[in-house]
């Protein structure tokens, strides 16, 4: 961090500019997974759930977070993990879900729906603000602070937010 805030603010908002392309790419990218989710992750649901828990792991690992994988009977993996906070600073939740609810008819759709268009300064596509864009904003940034963010930081991105979170509601256990 630098003594003076205005010229911190400054390079963080150039940096942010800077990463714009690639985090466009990244939402284009995981939007185009049609990761749609059903209640008990049933088999079919599975290769594009996990396509999207991957790549999604996989762009947090690369910013610096400590991730792996919470496996629940029934339920899409939930990816899990973080970055030791500094010295005497506070820890952060970073929450998502990288499932979607089916697009439904493509003629219902101005663009095709898994595949990241812009209209009017808006971006339109199958999860694109349901949270896959948030993703993303987390992802750029801890680029921003190369991994190393001035609190810590735990992760929580869920692959069935959409029909109700499975077994993750009930994790961890209560005692009765």
């Amino acid at each position: 961090s630098t003594a003076d805030p205005q010229a911190e603010s400054t390079a963080i908002a150039r940096a942010v500019s800077e990463l714009m392309p690639q985090l466009r790419q990244d939402l284009a990218d995981i939007v185009a997974i049609p990761s749609v989710s059903a209640v008990d992750y049933p088999e079919e649901t599975r290769p594009e759930i996990l396509r999207a828990h991957d790549a999604i792991a996989e762009m947090f690992r690369e910013v610096g977070v400590d991730v792996s994988v919470l496996e629940l009977p029934n339920t899409a993996p939930v990816i899990v993990g973080g970055i030791p906070a500094p010295e005497g600073a506070p820890t952060v939740l970073l929450y998502g879900h990288y499932d979607v609810v089916p697009a439904g008819p493509d003629e219902e759709w101005e663009s095709p729906p898994y595949e990241l268009t812009e209209r009017d300064g808006a971006l339109f596509g199958r999860g694109s603000a349901d949270t896959k864009s948030n993703i993303v904003a987390h992802v750029g940034a801890l680029r921003v602070w190369n991994g190393k963010p001035p609190v810590g930081i735990k992760l929580v991105i869920e692959g069935q937010e959409e029909v109700g979170g499975g077994a993750l509601l009930d994790h961890p256990a209560k005692d009765p």
